[in-house]
């Protein structure tokens, strides 16, 4: 493992340089949820991402949330795979209960 190299962890919460982006996508530097397992995220330089908003609507694939007394949601639509050098800073971890309907809606979306 290289010295340094940031070590995500599946339910943690990272600040996240999300830009440049186009169209639609989620922009700026803002808090993402890593999604990825962590087998995946200790062995590549990748990670599955879901960002965090605290602005849009209350839709179906959009996960409730709480974190650092902010009320939001977890963009479940706007999943994506960023290269770990995007990840500036942890800033904690997603209640149990949360990321598991993170989870859920991730399984609803992806499973037959």
């Amino acid at each position: 493992m290289a010295v340094g190299r940031i070590q995500p962890s599946r339910g943690e919460v990272y600040l996240v340089e999300l830009d440049p982006t186009r169209g639609s996508e989620i922009h700026k530097t803002r808090p993402c949820v890593i999604v990825s397992p962590d087998e995946l995220n200790h062995h590549l330089r990748t990670v599955i991402i879901a960002p965090m908003t605290t602005g849009g609507h209350a839709y179906p694939w959009r996960v409730t949330c709480r974190f650092r007394k902010r009320s939001g949601f977890v963009a479940m639509d706007q999943v994506r795979t960023v290269d770990a050098n995007r990840l500036l800073k942890r800033l904690g971890r997603l209640a149990p209960d949360t990321f598991a309907s993170v989870l859920s809606i991730l399984q609803e979306m992806f499973a037959p």
